[in-house]
């Protein structure tokens, strides 16, 4: 049964501006956070980061981002299936400052953290795209926030698009335990949004389940704002139903010495990765190059 402290529905956190908020306290761990904030036509949107830093991205509209005197154009998309944002990066204790001349909903994924690193920005057409996995369980993956791609101390972030029909964070895995070189222990939120259809509002479904160490046990419908928080356990599939496609921003930190997204998949169902040698990538992938095309 999904416990209501683990499946954080739509509108139930909101307040003002404020669509959604999850911090270390509300989510009863340690680091990850996320907010969305819905600006209006000529609305500014002031955050201060405290013990945070934070990943800002466009989930649709643009902005200007200001970073206590840096100022960036945030050019965003139209919404989260149109392609990559671009991102900003502020700082542990930065003061952020969101301005929408046209209005837009836009993400403030954050992490609690130790050190203050310098304020960063990432232009769309860097963030890697990387087609993962094969046939139905083919996603699309923007690793705007990962190692390697936008310095952070603690956070790690992503999106993932699954077009409707496919499965994604499959096979099952976890990342709950500091294992040197094997595992990193993060806690981790799953974002949603789902495609309309032509009948309205889309759905999809997320499951994350226990082993020897952890009793999280989730299996939940989720629709547009609705949020999953996996503290522990084995996560996935998350199901795109035929018919609508699914999107979710991933916000991950921890605790361990080294800033690494290193899983460990469910050794009951690892062997479907094997199985992926043969088949093609979904050919909807990449979904905002056949928008373009058609």
């Amino acid at each position: 049964m999904t416990s209501t402290q683990h499946l954080v529905r739509a509108g139930s956190t909101s307040h003002g501006a404020t669509e959604l908020t999850v911090t270390p306290e509300t989510a009863r761990w340690d680091h990850s956070g996320l907010l969305v904030v819905s600006v209006a036509a000529g609305q500014t949107i002031d955050h201060r980061l405290e013990d945070d830093e934070a990943m800002v991205l466009s989930l649709s509209g643009s902005a200007t981002v200001t970073v206590d005197d840096e100022r960036f154009e945030l050019v965003g998309r139209r919404d989260v299936f149109a392609g990559p944002s671009d991102v900003v990066y502020a700082g542990r204790g930065a003061t952020l400052t969101i301005t929408s001349d046209a209005g837009g909903r836009f993400a403030i994924a954050t992490a609690r953290c130790e050190r203050r690193l310098p304020t960063a920005y990432l232009p769309a057409e860097r963030v890697p795209v990387e087609l993962r996995g094969a046939g139905q369980a083919s996603r699309q993956v923007h690793n705007f926030g990962v190692p390697g791609v936008l310095d952070a101390d603690r956070m790690i972030a992503c999106e993932v698009i699954t077009p409707g029909g496919n499965w994604s964070s499959y096979p099952p895995h976890k990342h709950d335990e500091e294992r040197d070189g094997a595992e990193t222990r993060l806690e981790e939120i799953y974002y949603f949004e789902v495609a309309d259809g032509p009948a309205g509002p889309g759905m999809a479904y997320q499951r994350v389940y226990g082993h020897e160490r952890s009793t999280t046990d989730i299996l939940a419908e989720v629709r547009t704002g609705d949020v999953v928080l996996i503290p522990d356990g084995w996560h996935g599939p998350s199901m795109a139903v035929p018919g609508y496609d699914l999107y979710y921003l991933n916000v991950m930190a921890g605790p361990g010495p080294v800033r690494a997204w290193l899983i460990c998949d469910d050794p009951a169902h690892a062997w479907v990765r094997g199985t992926w040698e043969d088949q093609p990538i979904d050919p909807r992938l990449p979904l905002h190059e056949q928008e373009r095309t058609s």
